[in-house]
């Protein structure tokens, strides 16, 4: 009797317990209690482990390689480093964005993380509400001191990570490429000169915005002459854009005038001013000014016809046409025909410098100082049964040698082609070189060799661990040499975590406020505006809540700040 009674209230003891557990699935904060990391023996998770452990994942690939991480030379050597096994499931790139919601609704079916998930912000903190992801703070701390190094060496990126409760729900995939006014972000939207007609028509390198309007005239006036000369099949355009088109806007040109914001975040229309206010660009004297002046380049019929509505594909092919004198890309290697050779030797087409109105100023984008950031590159699902071990095989990733692999690619393949070889450092150390590919694609290659996910690559790492990428290095040289120098402002927008309903208000009032200054933009650099015009545009920006928009970004910045 007395052991029928113990077992009737230890099963009352147990029944009471797993109440409590579910009346505490969710923490202070909204946090699982996955977030709260249960104690495992970090010696027990040195690698290689010494019996072999088995772990589940969910990832991407591009379409057209090879679709089984696990024949990837990374993967296998990681295997072999860590005595981990990972099940793999895959999604094709492509069809990433359409899937991934629906693997995400059941979290019975989820495999223990999500690899190369690219979550933004409302999508973690709807998943972490719903209790489909576990907070990594604690485990961070714990067992990944590979990511630990990186948050010590750049705490911002820590501070990124967190959102207002403290918790951390993902892992982060860093990539600096320069640092700060150097980082090879801070201009997207870069402009390029085709250097062949100046040099061709005894024209100087355009400094103030006049010069520049009287070179684009040469361009125009110059027509058949260059055609004959280039062997140009087309008209000469002698400036092509696409208007509100991210690096493809030619609002970098206007920079010099007024207060010399510009418009940098093409997106939201937001700057900061040395005083730490969050402003609206285009409710600024120099955002009047600039869009007047680009008018004035449209009526003279020196900015291409079709800026307004042409496609991608449209604008590559005339440029790749060799019609074009000016034009905006990230790398005018996109758009025109060009060798990186002669890039890197200044030839065939070069960045034009910052052009002088009122100032001279070129304003870096919103978020640009940190470089690459992505908050949601990877998650730990409520499915994973072991956190801890699943953290530390992903700190592997953070490791300063393996990080540049799985972003670009690795070495001693069986394939045709490799991104590295591996070599040694000043120190006798190894290091990662990138090797000559000849006439293969840096971008098929990489993405036949690389794996992506969570990963670190820090500016101090190159010439230690890795060299710079060749295509990176010019464009980081141009940074460096032609734009950093007048880069004048002291803050950007930095890239912050806001709250679900901070993100909710702000998408819901940015429709409204995008829509409205980008269609005026586009308008008025077509057919010019009057006061009036202007008037009515600054009404309906407050008509949208501007100030609340504003008010929300100047709360996130002032605690960054902090």
């Amino acid at each position: 009797m007395k052991k029928r009674i113990l077992a009737a209230v230890l099963v009352m003891v147990l029944a009471a317990s797993m109440l409590t557990a579910c009346g505490k699935k969710k923490q202070e904060g909204g946090a699982p209690a996955g977030g709260a990391s249960a104690e495992v023996d970090v010696a027990s998770l040195t690698f290689p482990l010494s019996e072999k452990a088995e772990i589940s994942g969910l990832t991407n690939f591009p379409v057209g390689t090879e679709s089984e991480p696990n024949n990837r030379t990374i993967f296998k050597r990681l295997e072999e480093q860590t005595n981990v096994h990972v099940n793999w499931r895959t999604i094709q790139g492509d069809q990433w964005g359409d899937k991934i919601s629906l693997e995400m609704a059941n979290v019975k079916t989820l495999p223990d993380f999500v690899f190369n998930a690219g979550f933004g912000d409302t999508d973690l903190l709807k998943y972490a509400k719903q209790g489909v992801i576990i907070a990594v703070e604690d485990y961070i701390d714990k067992y990944m001191p590979n990511l630990q190094k990186v948050f010590e060496q750049a705490p911002e990126y820590r501070t990124m990570c967190t959102d207002e409760n403290g918790h951390i729900w993902a892992l982060p995939w860093i990539e600096q490429l320069g640092y700060e006014k150097t980082a090879i972000q801070t201009v997207g939207n870069m402009s390029f000169i085709n250097k062949d007609w100046l040099d061709f028509l005894g024209l100087d390198m355009p400094t103030t915005v006049d010069e520049f309007e009287q070179t684009l005239i040469a361009f125009r006036d110059n027509a058949d002459k260059l055609k004959a000369e280039f062997n140009i099949d087309g008209s000469i355009i002698p400036m092509s854009c696409i208007i509100n088109d991210g690096d493809q806007d030619p609002c970098i040109l206007i920079n010099g005038f007024g207060e010399g914001y510009g418009d940098p975040d093409r997106g939201r229309h937001i700057a900061v001013t040395d005083e730490g206010k969050v402003i609206c660009v285009a409710t600024t004297e120099g955002f009047r000014k600039g869009i007047t002046w680009l008018h004035k380049l449209y009526e003279e019929g020196l900015i291409d016809s079709e800026a307004f509505t042409q496609e991608w594909s449209t604008y590559v092919a005339k440029g790749k046409s060799g019609r074009y004198g000016v034009c905006f890309s990230w790398d005018v290697a996109n758009i025109a025909q060009v060798s990186m050779d002669d890039l890197i030797a200044g030839k065939s087409w070069v960045p034009l410098p910052a052009l002088e109105a009122d100032v001279r100023n070129i304003t870096p984008q919103n978020g640009s100082f940190t470089s690459g950031f992505d908050r949601g590159r990877c998650v730990i699902t409520a499915a994973c049964q072991n956190p801890a071990l699943v953290c530390k095989w992903i700190d592997q990733m953070y490791d300063p040698f393996q990080s540049p692999q799985n972003n670009w690619g690795t070495y001693g393949e069986e394939d045709e082609f490799d991104i590295f070889v591996l070599g040694e450092n000043d120190k006798g150390e190894k290091m990662l070189k990138h090797a000559p590919l000849g006439d293969a694609s840096p971008v098929e290659v990489r993405e036949a060799e690389c794996v992506g996910g969570p990963l670190a690559i820090l500016d101090s790492y190159y010439g230690v661990y890795v060299t710079c990428p060749d295509d990176a290095q010019y464009r980081l040289d141009w940074i460096k040499d032609i734009y950093t120098p007048d880069m004048n402002c002291k803050y950007v927008f930095p890239n912050v975590f806001m709250s679900t309903d901070d993100t909710k208000t702000i998408s819901n009032l940015q429709a409204d406020i995008t829509k409205r200054i980008n269609t005026a933009k586009a308008d008025w650099i077509m057919n010019g505006f009057t006061d009036s015009d202007w008037d009515q545009l600054q009404a309906d920006l407050q008509a949208y809540k501007l100030d609340e928009y504003l008010q929300i970004f100047q709360k996130y910045f002032d605690a960054y700040n902090k």
